[in-house]
C-alpha cells in the first residue's frame, strides 16, 4: 500500500525530475552560458554596487542564486541573480540595518517564498494586467538611471530616497564638478546603446567597460574604480542580527519576497514567448527562487530573483536547458576565481554608463505609447503605477495599479450590461444556429461564440481553455458579443491565436465591432490576427471560407501525401 500523502506528493511535485534536463544540446547551451555571462558581469556588478553592499556581493549573488535558481527554477531557460528592481528595494534595508539585515532579509524571504510555490500562489500571476507590468518596468528604470547619478557625476551617495539622493548628486556636483566620471558614463551609456542598435547580440556593455577600463588607467583620468573583489567565494555563515531586529525586517522580507515572485513569474512569462512548446511551472519558480535566495545570503550575496533582459539574451542565443544558466554562473564563477584583481579596477561610473543604458533599453517606447492611446483606462493604470513606483516603493505601487485596473475593469462591465435585441434575418453572427455549429465538427471546423467583456481575469480564463483544442484544422472566434476588449485581454488574444497556428490550426475572426478594432490595431494586434482575409462582418462568411480551407488543404494532402 503507498505510504505518500498529499504533503509528500506536492512536495516532489515542487523538486527537480530528470526530465528538466531534456532536451540538452550541451554545445548550445554552453555557447548561450558564456554569452549571458559576458552580459550578466558588469549588471552583476554594477547592481552589487547599487545596493550598498558592494560590487562583490552582486558577482556573488549571480553564481550562487544563478545556479541555484537554474536547478531548482520553473522555467528551463531562466537566467537568476541581482536585479534593478531588488537593488532599489535593498538601499533603504541596507541604510536602516546594515549588511547583515540584509542578508537575513534574503533567508526570511527564500522561506516566504517556498511557502507561495507549496500554496501554489504562482497561478495568480496571470491576473497582473498588461498597464501594471509597463508602468512598474517604466518606474524601476526610472529609480535605476536615478541611483546611477551619483557614480556618474563623481560624488558620495547621501540619503535614503532615490529623488532626494539625485538632487544632492546634482548640487553637489554643481559646486565643485568632476569631469572625468561624467564624461566616462556618457560615454558608456552612448556606446552601449549606440552599438547595440548597429551590431546587436554582442555583449557591448563588457566592451564598453573593458574599454573605459584601460582608458582610465592609462590616461590616468582618476575616476573612482570599484574596489577589492572577493577571489573565490567566500565560506558559507549564517548573518547575525539582534533578535529584537527581527521584528523590523518581517515587513522588508515580504516585500522582497514578493518582488522576487513578481519577477520572476514575468520573467518567465516573457520566456515562454520567446520559446517555441515550452511553459515554464509557476509554482516550481516560486520553489526555485526560494532556494536560490536561502543559498546567497550564506555566501554574503544578495537578494536576488529572475532577469529578464539575462533570460532574453539567453534564449536568443538558443539556449534549450538548464545547462546554459548554470553554465553563465560557472564563466562568473571563474572570472571571480581569475580576474578578481583586473574587476576591481573598473570605475564606478562607467558601471553607472552600463546601467543608465540598461534603464533606457528597459522602457519599449511603442509598447508604451501604444497603452496611452489604447483607452484611458490603460493609460490611467499605467501611469499612476509608475507614478507609485518612484515615488512610494514598488510592491506598494503594484497593489495601486491592481486596484486601479479593476476600477476601470469594473468600470466597463457595468457600462458593458446591456441587453441588445437582434432579428435572426438580420445576416448577423445570430443566423447561425446551435446545430450548425455541432455538425462543422465533422468537417474539422469548430466555432466559438465570445460573450461579455474580455479584460485581463476574464481573458485567461476563457482563452487558455481555447488553446486546448485538438483535432480541429480552423476555429472561427464569433465576436460580436464581446462588450468590452482592454489592453491585456487583446495581448492574450494574439498570444492564443499564435499557438493556435502555431499548431497548424487556422483561426478566422468574425463580427469584430469598430471599437474593439480600434484596440486591436493601437497595441498592434489587428495586423497579426487579420492577416490573409481572415478577419470577416458575419459567421456564415467565416465558415464558408473555412470550408474551402480545409478542402483546399485535403486538396494538398492527398496530391503530396507525406
Amino acid at each position: 500500500m503507498s505510504t505518500t500523502t498529499p504533503a509528500t506528493g506536492r512536495i516532489r511535485e515542487l523538486l527537480p525530475h530528470a526530465s528538466d534536463w531534456r532536451p540538452l544540446r550541451l554545445g548550445a547551451d554552453l555557447t548561450a552560458g558564456l554569452m549571458v555571462g559576458l552580459v550578466a558581469l558588469p549588471l552583476a556588478l554594477g547592481f552589487g554596487a547599487s545596493s550598498g553592499l558592494g560590487a562583490g556581493a552582486g558577482l556573488v549573488t549571480a553564481i550562487v542564486a544563478g545556479a541555484v535558481a537554474a536547478v531548482f527554477g520553473g522555467s528551463r531557460v531562466q537566467v537568476s541573480g541581482p536585479t534593478g528592481a531588488m537593488t532599489v528595494v535593498l538601499v533603504p534595508i541596507v541604510a536602516t540595518h546594515g549588511a547583515d539585515g540584509v542578508l537575513v532579509v534574503g533567508l526570511m524571504a527564500g522561506v516566504v517564498l517556498l511557502v507561495l510555490g507549496y500554496v501554489g500562489a504562482g497561478r495568480f500571476i496571470r491576473y497582473v494586467p498588461v498597464p501594471v507590468v509597463e508602468g512598474f518596468t517604466l518606474g524601476i528604470a526610472a529609480i535605476i538611471a536615478l541611483q546611477q547619478l551619483p557614480s556618474a557625476l563623481g560624488v558620495r551617495p547621501e540619503g535614503e530616497e532615490v529623488l532626494a539622493q539625485a538632487f544632492h548628486a546634482v548640487t553637489a556636483w554643481a559646486d565643485h564638478p568632476a569631469w572625468a566620471p561624467l564624461g566616462i558614463a556618457a560615454a558608456v551609456t552612448a556606446g552601449v546603446l549606440l552599438m547595440a542598435r548597429v551590431r546587436p547580440g554582442l555583449p557591448w556593455s563588457l566592451i564598453a567597460v573593458v574599454a573605459a577600463t584601460v582608458v582610465n588607467s592609462t590616461a590616468g583620468l582618476g575616476a573612482a574604480p570599484i574596489g577589492d573583489i572577493p577571489s573565490g567565494l567566500p565560506l558559507p555563515h549564517l548573518p547575525t542580527v539582534p533578535i529584537g531586529d527581527l521584528g523590523g525586517l518581517v515587513l522588508p522580507a515580504v516585500a522582497v519576497a514578493a518582488l522576487a515572485a513578481l519577477e520572476s513569474l514575468l520573467s518567465a512569462t516573457v520566456a515562454d514567448g520567446m520559446s517555441v512548446g515550452r511553459r515554464h511551472h509557476p509554482d516550481r519558480e516560486l520553489v526555485g527562487q526560494g532556494m536560490a535566495n536561502l543559498a546567497a545570503p550564506l555566501f554574503g550575496g544578495i537578494p536576488a530573483t529572475a532577469a529578464i533582459a539575462r533570460t532574453a539574451v539567453n534564449v536568443r542565443s538558443g539556449a534549450t536547458s538548464r545547462m546554459a544558466a548554470l553554465s553563465h554562473a560557472a564563466v562568473l564563477l571563474v572570472v571571480v576565481l581569475a580576474a578578481s584583481r583586473w574587476v576591481g579596477e573598473i570605475p564606478l561610473a562607467a558601471l553607472a554608463g552600463v546601467l543608465t543604458a540598461t534603464a533606457v533599453q528597459m522602457v519599449r517606447v511603442s509598447s508604451v505609447g501604444a497603452l496611452l492611446r489604447a483607452t484611458r483606462g490603460d493609460a490611467a493604470v499605467l501611469v499612476v503605477t509608475a507614478v507609485a513606483t518612484v515615488a512610494v516603493d514598488l510592491v506598494t505601487a503594484v497593489i495601486v495599479g491592481l486596484v486601479v485596473a479593476g476600477f476601470f475593469a469594473l468600470r466597463q462591465t457595468a457600462l458593458a450590461a446591456r441587453m441588445d435585441e437582434v432579428p435572426l434575418e438580420d445576416g448577423t453572427d445570430d443566423t447561425t444556429h446551435a446545430d450548425e455549429e455541432r455538425g462543422l465538427l465533422d468537417q474539422h471546423i469548430v466555432a466559438y461564440r465570445m460573450e461579455g467583456p474580455l479584460f485581463f481575469a476574464a481573458a485567461h480564463d476563457f482563452l487558455l481553455e481555447l488553446s486546448q483544442v485538438s483535432d480541429v484544422r480552423v476555429v472561427v472566434l464569433r465576436m460580436s458579443r464581446v462588450s468590452t476588449i482592454d489592453a491585456t485581454g487583446a495581448s492574450v488574444l494574439a498570444d492564443t491565436i499564435a499557438r493556435l497556428e502555431g499548431r497548424g490550426i487556422s483561426v478566422l475572426l468574425s463580427g469584430l465591432q469598430p471599437r474593439h478594432e480600434r484596440v486591436l490595431r493601437e497595441l498592434g494586434v489587428h495586423d497579426r490576427l487579420a492577416h490573409d482575409e481572415h478577419a470577416f462582418a458575419t459567421t456564415p462568411e467565416a465558415i464558408a471560407h473555412a470550408r474551402k480551407h480545409v478542402a483546399r488543404a485535403q486538396h494538398e494532402h492527398a496530391a503530396h501525401p507525406s
